[in-house]
């Protein structure tokens, strides 16, 4: 009886499929043979064309585009590109491997998080592709691109890219360096842009107003990205950054800016003294009140002495304690507070060239822009508000005065256009 069992166990197996490896490699190497490769590349590397079958036309050579086609087309990068279609282009990329040094989390967080680090050496990092090609339009100079994906570069132009390292990193990589939510896959080192060099977009230049912005020890990173946005959107000509303002090239200034940063020349950490030497000639100067209704008081000429009631933040920045304890005594106005007219923002205060001085909200205004403000025959700008409410938001200060000092520009040019037409 066990006998027979194992007859039929024998009998059984046969019947089961069996697929001997021989077999599939066959199989492969018939369906290559099928086909009708156009080119063979050889061990050597030499190139072999093979000619048609039967019943096939050759097949025609797309017509080589001449050098400045080249330069100008955007880099094609297939769906599943090969290190050939990379090198036909000129371009290579390494894939990252663990443990490389260029992916350790202390080189490339260093240059996100130390403002040092980025002063010392002349680099900032981008994140995201629309901002990378605005930096790469105005003639930014990368170092170093991490990308997840290939895609992310394809739109990018193939003679920026020339000397840039191309890393293939994981996603993983660029969500532990990025602190977004979503991060957008692509990272870039640049050299820390100079607005000497940069070339700004001709329709940027073209609606360049004579209206400046300085920004007068601004510390918080979202209102300054904002900030840089507006003037860029109002057309202002440049904006200044004084010392003690935030790095304008920190990552979260970068973000809100999306992508001011490459339409309006920024030159920062100037010390005050410096600010007249980029201020075009007879340029006003006018300081962004933060006083609130203590302004409004004044320019209603209904109390002398709220002026200098508002004044009184500037002392404990400039070692002025022991006076400020007398002044508070005798209800003194001191001869160092510049004395400035203060004007309503709509008014008419574009007929020169002007600057707007725009503070941080915690300190304000500092004493040397209200000087600088004298000096010019400046005044301080009023942006009335309901009783009760203290001042502004800066970014939002800076918006209302930059369009304004717009609006009143253009009405001016349309009444200059009528008075030559009537003529």
């Amino acid at each position: 009886m066990a006998a027979l069992v194992k007859g039929v166990g024998c009998a059984v197996r046969p019947l089961l499929p069996v697929v001997q490896a021989w077999d599939v490699d066959a199989r492969r190497w018939v369906r290559a043979l099928r086909r009708s490769p156009v080119r063979v590349v050889l061990p050597g590397g030499q190139v072999v064309e093979r000619k048609p079958g039967r019943g096939q036309q050759p097949r025609k050579a797309a017509p080589e585009a001449s050098p400045q086609e080249r330069q100008q087309q955007p880099l094609q990068v297939p769906s599943h590109p090969t290190p050939g279609s990379w090198e036909e282009s000129g371009l290579r990329y390494d894939k990252a491997f663990p443990g490389d040094k260029r992916l350790s989390y202390s080189s490339v967080m260093t240059i996100v998080k130390s403002r040092p680090f980025r002063e010392k050496k002349g680099k900032i990092l981008l994140e995201g592709r629309r901002l990378i090609a605005d930096a790469l339009k105005a003639g930014a100079v990368p170092k170093t691109f991490f990308f997840s994906r290939l895609e992310y570069i394809k739109e990018l132009p193939v003679d920026k890219l020339k000397s840039v390292s191309l890393i293939k990193v994981k996603f993983e990589d660029i969500k532990d360096w990025s602190d977004l939510v979503t991060p957008q896959g692509i990272m870039g080192i640049f050299a820390k842009p100079d607005y000497v060099k940069m070339t700004y977009p001709e329709t940027q230049l073209h609606h360049s107003l004579p209206l400046l912005l300085i920004c007068d020890n601004l510390r918080d990173p979202g209102n300054l990205g904002t900030i840089l946005r507006s003037a860029a959107g109002a057309g202002c000509s440049k904006v200044l950054l004084t010392k003690g303002c935030v790095d304008v090239w920190e990552p979260k200034v970068l973000r809100a800016g999306m992508g001011a940063h490459f339409q309006v020349p920024i030159i920062n950490n100037l010390e005050w003294e410096a600010i007249p030497n980029y201020l075009p000639t007879d340029t006003r100067v006018f300081v962004a009140d933060n006083c609130g209704l203590y302004a409004q008081a004044q320019l209603s000429n209904k109390a002398s002495n709220h002026g200098w009631v508002c004044d009184r933040r500037f002392l404990k920045f400039h070692k002025y304690e022991e006076e400020e304890e007398d002044d508070l005594e005798t209800g003194a106005k001191k001869d160092w507070i510049p004395d400035l007219e203060v004007q309503s923002y709509d008014l008419d205060w574009t007929e020169a060239p002007a600057a707007v001085v725009i503070g941080g909200e915690t300190h304000g205004v500092s004493l040397e822009s209200l000087e600088l403000a004298e000096s010019t025959g400046g005044k301080r700008l009023l942006i009335p508000v309901v009783p009760g409410m203290d001042s502004l938001n800066s970014a939002m200060a800076a918006s209302i005065l930059l369009f304004e000092g717009k609006r009143q520009l253009r009405v001016r040019e349309e009444h200059l256009s009528r008075g030559r037409s009537s003529h």
